[in-house]
């Protein structure tokens, strides 16, 4: 093996099929070697050591040479997508249970693992009621039991900070339990919406722990002595230790790297990116070279979060969604996710036979089993741990140790429930019919035997509406189907996402103007529908779909040569970028407040107050970015005022200071 005469990056994704890896030479911008490995749910450190050996073997040069490892991940993404985050508790300080009914809070939290006291601050971050530290250990020792992890939230806690900081170093003294604070999430206002973000974050801690604690043994054992970054929603990277603190910063992580890889890739200025992986296909735009930043947070899963992250629209389709079909009154109609479920041809392995034994009898049986045809299961590595209800206890004990089909171990509407918990908590995986079995069965893709598939599709084509209308007339044109409703989704995606950037309606791409403009079903109109930038497609099925996606909407369709693995090539090539506001507020006329954490600072004159402002957001960026990686970073500054006209006079009634600063990773 040869060392480089400078330090290589090494760029590793853990994307919900595969994991990927890249070396790259930073100041040659230089690919030197890319490889894959399916991401192993149940051990994360299978995927990632297969990729990781692979790709050192193909460069052929020394571990130590390595001085960055950059790490992309959707694991948080898809975790808030299927509903698989761990439980936590929240505290809100300050808040009536009204709150719960705000920002879909009910959705994240279980009510009963909420613990709401007495507390808070003012707008100005005065104390609008001492915290009640009596009813707050009650509550947390009530709730402890049932949580990994708690988030706590104080009225205007971004304002003065006190009480949640109070709030976390008795949660933490109590329980020894993870604990989040809002305020060292977002700067904004809207408690509820702080209280979301929060939540989630304590729920995804232990999953990217994981992931960093895995990926840090897997690179100590190879001689790999580098410091470890993780790619942000906003496409920057932060530091493992950082991102531990904070690990809902990553959703949309490997989507925003997907982007920052595909743009680097091509050289693009204007363009609009898809992104289709396993789980989610993700679409972003970029003008001038720049992507647009969501003025609202990032939404994934349904979630609307407080999380700085690039505007990206994310889609609950990909090459591993489930594929269904649901009987409606004009015949049964195909559905394609929002679940993943490994692909057939994928789950074969050594279950091959087992699996087309098993789609054979459900093909020759008399009744065809319904939703569960085609459907498989396999408990996996956190079966061992899970707590298990009554109902639950008996799936896992018809499930076994082996591969079994769903149609065998579910009767009734119970057991079907339970079952569908136990795979959201990732304690079951379902196998079953998907597009990249589609594709697979059409010879499109050719990774893994395709007999299963055939099977597959063979079994799907033969369900009927209640009509008894077959769906398909055999198990080629039931492919072909799927591969025409996947295609068609990710066009109206794409409509959506390029109407939105022009400040049109995006529910208009489902409109029947633009159907019949895609079809071309109008006869007396001329309608034309489609995009009018080039379209770069990233992602392992891309070559699969996207030129038909292209031709459908009259677009020029760029896959980069290095597409399958433009995360990984994102997180190299990414820097550390963070961004902090302070706020001034005027508590009555000639006093201003600069809101400096858990002590705000009262000055009488505005220069001083936007001065202050302004230092302190420099004081926390600089701290931040060394704790992030960056030691070396330049600053930009902006400063935003509001004010309002009272009898004749303008009167300043808050200010922002802004502070970005940004600067590459140190490399060792």
């Amino acid at each position: 093996m040869s060392a480089p005469l400078r330090p290589l990056s090494l760029g590793i994704d853990t994307g919900g099929t595969y994991t990927d890896a890249v070396l790259y030479d930073y100041d040659a911008d230089q690919l030197l070697a890319k490889a894959k490995s399916a991401t192993t749910h149940d051990d994360l450190a299978i995927g990632i050591t297969g990729a990781l050996d692979a790709v050192l073997a193909g460069a052929g040069i020394d571990p130590t040479a390595i001085g960055l490892v950059a790490l992309s991940t959707t694991l948080a993404t898809n975790a808030l997508v299927e509903g698989q985050g761990r439980p936590a508790g929240l505290v809100m300080i300050g808040f009536g249970e009204e709150a719960l009914d705000r920002a879909g809070l009910r959705r994240v939290v279980d009510p009963d693992d909420v613990v709401i006291v007495g507390g808070g601050h003012t707008s100005h971050g005065d104390e609008a009621a001492p915290l009640d530290f009596d009813a707050l250990a009650a509550g947390i020792d009530e709730v402890a039991p049932r949580v990994e992890a708690f988030a706590v939230t104080s009225q205007f806690g971004v304002r003065n900070s006190d009480h949640e900081l109070a709030a976390r170093d008795l949660i933490r003294e109590r329980t020894g339990l993870p604990v989040t604070c809002s305020h060292e999430l977002s700067d904004g206002l809207n408690g509820p919406k702080r209280s979301v973000t929060a939540v989630l974050n304590a729920g995804l801690i232990a999953l990217i722990d994981e992931l960093v604690a895995t990926t840090a043994l897997i690179l100590e054992q190879r001689g790999i002595d580098a410091p470890i970054m993780v790619v942000r929603g906003n496409g920057s990277l932060v530091s493992s230790a950082f991102v531990r603190e904070r690990p809902v910063e990553t959703i949309l992580s490997g989507p925003a790297a997907s982007l920052v890889g595909g743009a680097h890739l091509v050289g693009a200025r204007d363009a609009i990116i898809a992104d289709i992986g396993g789980t989610t296909t993700d679409i972003a735009v970029i003008r001038d070279g720049m992507p647009e930043f969501g003025p609202e947070g990032a939404t994934v899963g349904g979630h609307q979060t407080m999380v700085e992250a690039v505007l990206m629209h994310t889609h609950g389709f990909g090459g591993d969604s489930e594929v269904r079909l649901a009987d409606s009154a004009v015949g049964a109609e195909l559905l394609i996710g929002p679940r993943r479920v490994v692909p057939l041809v994928l789950a074969a392995g050594s279950d091959q036979e087992f699996l087309a034994a098993s789609l054979a009898r459900q093909i020759r049986a008399d009744t065809l089993p319904g939703e569960r045809a085609g459907l498989f299961v396999r408990r996996t590595a956190r079966a061992a741990d899970a707590s298990l209800d009554q109902a639950e206890r008996e799936i896992m004990a018809l499930v076994g140790d082996a591969m079994a089909a769903v149609d065998e171990i579910v009767d009734g509407s119970l057991q079907a429930r339970a079952l569908r918990r136990l795979a959201a908590r990732g304690v079951l995986r379902l196998s079953g019919f998907t597009p990249t079995d589609a594709s697979h069965a059409l010879g499109a893709q050719k990774t893994h035997d395709p007999a299963v598939a055939v099977l597959g599709a063979d079994l799907l084509s033969r369900r009927v509406d209640r009509y008894g209308r077959p769906f398909a007339r055999s198990p080629e044109e039931f492919c072909e189907r799927v591969v025409v409703a996947l295609v068609r989704r990710s066009a109206e995606a794409l409509l959506a996402a390029a109407f939105v950037r022009d400040d049109l309606p995006a529910d208009a791409a489902q409109s029947r103007l633009v159907a019949a403009a895609i079809e071309g079903t109008a006869h007396t109109a001329n309608l034309v529908v489609g995009l009018a930038v080039p379209l770069i497609a990233l992602g392992a099925p891309a070559a699969t779909y996207y030129p038909a996606v292209g031709k459908l909407l009259g677009a020029t369709v760029q896959i980069p040569e290095h597409a399958d693995v433009a995360n990984a090539i994102g997180a190299v090539v990414g820097k550390v970028r963070i961004r902090r506001q302070v706020t001034v507020t005027t508590p009555r006329r000639g006093i201003f407040r600069v809101h400096t954490g858990p002590e705000p600072e009262t000055v009488s004159d505005l220069d001083l107050a936007r001065t202050a402002a302004t230092d302190w957001g420099k004081q926390l960026v600089t701290a931040e970015m060394v704790a992030a990686g960056a030691p070396e970073f330049e600053f930009e500054t902006f400063w935003e005022a509001r004010s309002a006209e009272v009898e004749g006079r303008e009167l300043f009634v808050e200010g922002t200071a802004t502070v970005i600063a940004s600067g590459r990773p140190k490399l060792d």
